[in-house]
């Protein structure tokens, strides 16, 4: 059902919503065999070869080939690239790269969407504090999300995690504003639109059933980006480093349900 008063947010029953944990299990067991696999000399498009094979193995279907006319099943985000980096057999992962990889799957009609961010060999100590301050940022998001909460309070603990995180760290960390989250469930991308910044108290407020697809995206320096002649890739318009990592939530009376976390975290 919706609430029409509410955007058209589509509402999950309870059953709906096991029906998209399963949908996350998969994409987390997925994102899992893609992580051990990705190492030096392995090619962004041998990564998402094992994603898709995964996610069809399971009598699934990847949630972005073909979306829009994506040619992958994952997103590949390599150093400079934000988001929707598009995997390649030619482009080789080498020591100290930082990958950002985002995968979706289809199951039984309901999705599943989370994004990992990767450290290949030996990466940076600023590489690093970079991706943890980013899965922080996401983790504040996640714990914002309960009933008769506002869309905002969400953006709004993302935001302050990430200026937590340049003061700790020392380092101006640029937040995307351009790119943000999501509702999910029947459809991959649907209303709400999360902004990863913002005041809090605005904007619906989350319902049992709701779900939603956090996912902050930090940079080691500006916030400004700019898109590929492929109409796919977000590089940082200053090529300056970025991560992003992302979860699939549910709004519950008990508070957040991350339908994306492995099944032992």
């Amino acid at each position: 059902m919706f609430l029409r008063k509410e955007r058209l947010i589509e509402i999950k029953t309870a059953a709906e919503l096991e029906a998209m944990r399963a949908a996350g299990l998969l994409v987390a067991r997925t994102l899992g065999l893609v992580a051990e696999q990705a190492k030096p000399g392995v090619s962004t498009g041998e990564l998402d070869e094992l994603a898709e094979q995964t996610i069809r193995d399971a009598g699934a279907v990847p949630s972005f080939k073909g979306y829009h006319g994506f040619p992958g099943s994952i997103c590949a985000s390599v150093n400079d690239q934000v988001v929707h980096g598009i995997p390649s057999g030619e482009q080789l992962l080498a020591d100290g790269d930082l990958i950002s990889v985002d995968c979706g799957a289809i199951l039984d009609g309901w999705h599943g969407d989370s994004a990992v961010t990767l450290h290949i060999g030996q990466t940076s100590a600023a590489d690093q504090a970079l991706s943890e301050a980013t899965k922080a940022a996401m983790w504040a998001g996640i714990a914002a999300i309960r009933p008769e909460a506002r869309l905002t309070d969400v953006s709004h603990a993302i935001q302050t995690e990430a200026m937590a995180a340049r003061r700790r760290d020392g380092v101006d960390y640029g937040i995307i504003s351009e790119y943000g989250g999501h509702g999910i469930g029947s459809e991959m991308h649907m209303d709400p639109f999360l902004p990863n910044v913002g005041k809090p108290g605005k904007g619906p407020r989350l319902r049992v059933g709701m779900a939603l697809a956090v996912e902050p995206m930090l940079t080691m320096g500006t916030a400004e980006t700019e898109e590929l002649e492929d109409g796919w890739t977000v590089l940082t318009a200053d090529r300056s480093r970025a991560a992003h990592w992302e979860h699939s939530v549910a709004v519950t009376e008990n508070g957040p349900w991350v339908l994306t976390a492995p099944e032992d975290a």
